[in-house]
């Protein structure tokens, strides 16, 4: 039997999962503590949670097709300070060389309270290439004397023109010093923001480079041929070769891992995904059964970093509790891992004998956080596990379960200072915890028009019920912990790249049959998970043999895939879209079916104006699976072949166009085939809708079916 093993490294734990490459079905898993201290740094928690889960599964090393690694490191590092000085090597002439000095002058950019990420600048210019060579070395020497590990190399308009920034890490790299160019970070204008973003790459780098050199020759001493991937921040895997070049797609790529196996057991439309760990908590908006999308921003800092939209706070399961003159004011960042302490919650009540409230900077700078020394000479750190355990929010069968006896006992000298029960103490701690993250959630919620009552909370992460139920409360909304939630980043690794294979026996093909393989391949990837603009196809001919093969390779899609591959029924989905409209059943019709996709809509009536009411046709397009993929609060639905699209295309815009003395405005239009959505919204006529549809649409099945959406209103069209 096939596996696909993904691991992932957290800041508390290295979690890795062995999955059924055929079915997808967890078949084990293992987790160890992160190896923060040992001389090979995270590498060899790697190394030690590989060979126990192939221990563990009786897995052979042939019997592996696919392993990849995800991590929080880089996260991890930006939130607790840990990280690299970096120097900023500036280019430019002139005018515009003086304004890019300034724009490049980042100075120290603070990370978390008391942590910053210190830089130095430094220019050379350009004006004088005969000289640039010498001076852009006597430059980095200066920088690295002044402190910097890592570098940047960053210049105005390098989006067009990078030769003088690649000439720079060049000239690092041959001294031994990792660097970053602006322009590989980014082909984006805005100098400024480029080179932030470059600058919090470089100060992971030397951890970043060091932990995949490591990983990959631990595969290798495993006789593993399967090449070693690691996961990228979109969700996708690159390979290690590929992460020495770019390894500013690993930032974030922790937290793409989660959501992404998260959305492989749940069904979920709208919703705010949680992943709790021993030290942060990464958290994603999902909506229309997709992961939002938008430039990555890390302790508060907007980058060029096109990525998952994952935001993350330093609150986690591990978190302890702030204290300042005896009382509690706050939560995290530090988590109890980086005090060198065990949880309260996680020992017999019987190790807590006579507990004193003491206090501890865990690094130098920290603000003065809570831990409890027993008469028997033992410490234990006071926890946000402890404070869930304490107040009932962690069930039995949670993976955060604990000991409620020792927890309380633990935190009776805190409750004593503050004057409250112990359940009040710890119900203020999860209140300062839930206040954090609440930020995150409003603001997700504001960002992409999400109604709160209508939303789910989705807990993931082996420290999930500690602080998803208390924030749904506060939020009063629905929640569930994930299937598999302890290991659902590996689980996301291990799943993230779908490959899928077309071959045929054709003479002499034409480009009409290579069109066609082309997209049957493209279709079996959808079909497997797979999000449709990811994915790549490789046609090889082998005329000898007179065989066609197209091979297609994408990352897995982020979203609900039923396990079971139980599709729902006409009526299931009818009833899924009904309480999606909250009308009853019997006012939703299937306009139209593809056999992947339904058109449900439903005749609403909508206040207009002051006193008056309009019909409206709400429309959503939903997936066997049950996940609605479009909704439309105004729409028109067609169904056609693969010959008659222009015409109904035609149709559409003639019928539903508005003319003003501004002009045309065409309507939005989306059209389904298969289980893919081309979304044609933004088009400026009709030429270019047409121009875009030969392209998507070539070389389909003359059977297929075409499902159209127009969208019969601009205004506010999604509801």
């Amino acid at each position: 039997m096939k596996v696909r093993i993904g691991i992932d490294v957290g800041g508390t734990f290295t979690d890795a999962v062995a999955v059924n490459h055929e079915t997808y079905e967890l078949i084990g898993s293992v987790k160890i503590p992160t190896t923060h201290t040992a001389k090979e740094g995270v590498a060899a928690g790697i190394i030690a949670v590989l060979k126990k889960l192939m221990e563990e599964c009786n897995i052979k090393a042939e019997d592996v097709a696919f392993i990849a690694h995800g991590t929080t490191q880089a996260t991890n590092a930006l939130l607790e300070g840990d990280v690299v000085k970096v120097g900023i090597l500036t280019m430019g002439s002139g005018v515009q060389g003086m304004k890019s000095k300034s724009d490049t002058n980042i100075g120290d950019i603070e990370l978390a309270e008391g942590k910053c990420l210190h830089t130095v600048n430094t220019f050379v210019n350009t004006s004088d290439m005969n000289s640039f060579d010498k001076n852009i070395s006597d430059a980095l020497a200066g920088l690295k004397d002044q402190g910097a590990i890592s570098m940047v190399a960053t210049e105005a308009f390098s989006v067009d023109n990078p030769e003088n920034e690649t000439k720079v890490l060049t000239k690092s790299m041959g001294m031994g010093i990792p660097a970053t160019a602006g322009s590989d970070v980014s082909k984006l204008y805005g100098l400024k923001v480029r080179t932030r973003t470059a600058v919090i790459n470089a100060s992971i780098l030397p951890k970043m480079l060091d932990a995949a050199n490591m990983t990959e020759q631990s595969i290798k001493n495993a006789k593993i041929e399967a090449p070693l991937m690691v996961m990228r921040c979109d969700g996708g895997v690159m390979t290690v070769d590929e992460v020495r070049s770019r390894p500013i797609l690993t930032i974030l790529s922790g937290p793409a891992a989660g959501v992404a196996g998260a959305l492989m057991y749940e069904k979920l439309t709208d919703g705010i995904f949680f992943e709790v760990g021993g030290t942060s908590t990464d958290i994603s908006c999902v909506k229309d059964g997709n992961v939002t999308i938008k430039y990555a921003e890390v302790g508060g800092h907007k980058t060029y970093l096109n990525s998952l939209d994952v935001r993350t706070v330093g609150i986690g399961g591990g978190s302890m509790i702030q204290i300042s003159n005896g009382k509690a004011v706050d939560v995290g960042p530090r988590s109890a891992h980086i005090a060198g302490m065990p949880y309260e919650a996680y020992c017999s009540e019987l190790d807590i004998i006579d507990p004193v409230l003491k206090t501890i900077s865990p690094v130098e700078n920290d603000p003065q956080y809570a831990y409890v020394e027993c008469s028997n000479g033992k410490k234990y750190a006071l926890t946000l596990s402890g404070a869930a355990i304490i107040c009932g929010y962690v069930h039995e069968e949670d993976y955060a379960s604990g000991n409620v006896k020792a927890a309380r006992k633990a935190w009776e000298p805190l409750a004593k200072n503050m004057g409250l029960t112990v359940e009040e103490t710890a119900k203020k701690a999860l209140g300062f915890s839930a206040a954090k993250n609440s930020k995150v959630v409003n603001s997700m919620l504001h960002d992409y028009g999400l109604d709160k009552s209508a939303i789910m909370f989705i807990g993931g992460g082996g420290g999930a019920a500690t602080v998803v139920p208390h924030l749904a409360e506060v939020f009063g909304c629905k929640h569930k912990l994930a299937k598999n939630a302890a290991v659902i980043s590996p689980i996301g690794v291990a799943l993230a790249m779908v490959r899928d294979m077309v071959e045929r026996t054709i003479a002499n093909p034409t480009e009409q049959d290579i069109l066609s393989i082309r997209r049957e391949a493209m279709r079996m990837a959808i079909q497997s998970g797979a999000v449709p603009d990811t994915i790549e196809v490789k046609i090889e001919i082998d005329a000898q043999r007179h065989k066609v093969r197209a091979i297609a390779i994408g990352t897995t899609e982020l979203r609900t895939k039923d396990m079971n591959g139980k599709r729902k029924t006409d009526q299931e989905l009818m009833d899924i879209v009904a309480k999606n409209l909250k009308v009853p059943v019997e006012r939703v019709r299937i306009e139209a079916d593809n056999d992947c996709l339904c058109a449900i809509s439903s005749e609403i009536i909508k206040k207009h104006l002051l006193f008056f009411k309009k019909k409206v046709n709400a429309v959503r397009l939903i997936d066997r699976d049950g996940i609605i993929r479009l909704q439309k609060k105004n729409a028109s639905v067609r169904i056609c072949g693969p010959n008659t699209w222009r015409n109904t295309i035609d149709q559409l815009l003639a019928q539903y166009t508005n003319y003003s003395d501004g002009g045309a405005e065409i309507p939005n239009i989306y059209i389904a085939f298969g289980s893919k959505i081309i979304d044609l919204s933004g088009m400026q006529g009709a030429a270019q809708i047409k121009s875009v549809c030969d392209v998507e649409l070539s070389g389909i099945q003359s059977d297929e079916k075409l499902i159209m959406i127009c969208t019969l209103t601009t205004e506010n069209e999604r509801g």
